[in-house]
């Protein structure tokens, strides 16, 4: 909880920002870097003099539908922006996750905090992470020193890609205070495959098919009976779920082909368009583990073995990103779930009930110390927000 006596700073200008963070490195103060506020119970955190809001950067500054180029300040709100392209039928083609419910949060996610944690949704499988979006930004370094990178233009080559080391960077290394996206067309219409009752490893082979196959699939997840029986769902067994986006001759077509292609895994319903974007809204905010107490982990890992991260360990599991994603509740130890992780070549963090980053070690532990040097050498920002624990 927010300790009341420490003051909270909303800068409306960036230059506002730079003498915010000037200030600081100069007094030898440190800042934590918020925008709603809504993931901050994630990281451990070190003690802060200063919390720098972004929620009054909040600025639509340009949006070139025909360019499908869009340029906010960090503090817009998630929801206001998915709501502004959506009148002119483009999207965010990574499907952000809200998260607000599923963390207990209070507040409105903003478009820095989207792109500071690389929060991507099931569209991730075909469009790519938030990362990848993400064209441009203008921001201050721990340093107090203004600095750009990329540009405003789809297609850019302009000097080193930073925008890859912001995201998910979780604002430790600099404060946003512009930043462009690429947005997309949105798809006319949308179809869900829906498969019954197969096993965790069953469903990773119908998902590794339907992926490799000439079907274009936007979104594939496997919900085992514990995470498909839960509210709203409320299914009778496990679910495997491939959705088609695009325009309705050529889902129906590929819908077709791919529930052929299935047919050896068993009966197949499907969902129309208005249900299917109903069930991928709740496998994105991961509504069936909502109220859950036990700790919450996101493992990220090979998807064609992701399934064998959540049956290494005890708990409830289900499975996003054609199995790349396993959302596990357990209540076993942190270092046993990021070793089961990195057995199968992949990574763990928590997202409640536990320390979420694990400890900088090794050469890629000495790569991370000295980026964080190189952009906030006195450790201004979000002080030990990533250091894991020990």
């Amino acid at each position: 909880m927010l300790d009341t006596a420490i003051k909270v700073l909303k800068p409306t200008t960036a230059d506002e920002v730079e003498a915010i963070v000037a200030e600081a490195g100069a007094t030898a103060r440190r800042i934590e870097v918020i925008g709603g506020g809504t993931k901050r119970a994630i990281g451990q955190m070190d003690p802060v003099d200063i919390v720098l809001s972004t929620q009054r950067l909040d600025r639509i500054l340009d949006y070139a539908p025909d360019e499908l180029v869009l340029t906010v300040q960090p503090g817009v709100r998630l929801a206001d922006i998915e709501k502004l392209v959506a009148a002119r039928g483009q999207m965010l083609a990574f499907e952000p996750p809200h998260l607000t419910r599923l963390l207990g949060a209070r507040g409105e996610p903003t478009i820095g905090g989207v792109l500071g944690a690389n929060l991507s949704g099931p569209r991730r499988v075909r469009a790519g992470a938030a990362r990848d979006h993400f064209l441009g930004f203008a921001g201050v370094s721990g340093r107090g020193e203004v600095f750009k990178a990329g540009g405003k233009v789809v297609k850019n080559v302009t000097g080193y890609d930073l925008m890859k080391l912001m995201a998910g960077a979780w604002g430790t290394l600099a404060v946003l205070t512009e930043v462009t996206l690429k947005v997309l067309p949105a798809p006319r219409t949308e179809t869900t495959l829906l498969l019954f009752g197969l096993a965790d490893v069953r469903a990773a082979e119908a998902m590794t098919l339907a992926m490799n196959g000439p079907f274009e699939v936007s979104g594939a997840a496997h919900l085992p009976a514990f995470a498909a029986q839960a509210a709203p769902l409320k299914a009778e067994m496990a679910v495997t779920a491939l959705r088609l986006e695009g325009c309705e001759a050529s889902v129906a077509a590929r819908a077709a082909g791919l529930a052929a292609a299935l047919k050896g895994f068993g009966r197949i319903d499907t969902l129309d368009p208005e249900h299917s974007k109903a069930f991928w809204a709740q496998v994105r905010e991961v509504e069936a583990f909502v109220g859950d107490p036990r700790p919450l982990w996101r493992l990220s890992l090979p998807p064609a073995v992701g399934w064998r991260g959540p049956h290494g360990l005890p708990g409830d599991a289900l499975y996003d990103w054609a199995g790349g994603l396993a959302c596990l509740l357990t209540e076993e130890p942190a270092e046993k779930v990021r070793a089961v992780a990195a057995s199968l070549g992949g990574h763990a963090l928590c997202l409640r009930g536990g320390p979420a980053f694990a400890s900088r070690q090794g050469p890629l532990g000495a790569l991370q110390d000295r980026v964080k040097a190189a952009f906030d050498p006195l450790g201004v920002l979000n002080p030990g927000r990533m250091d894991g624990a020990a």
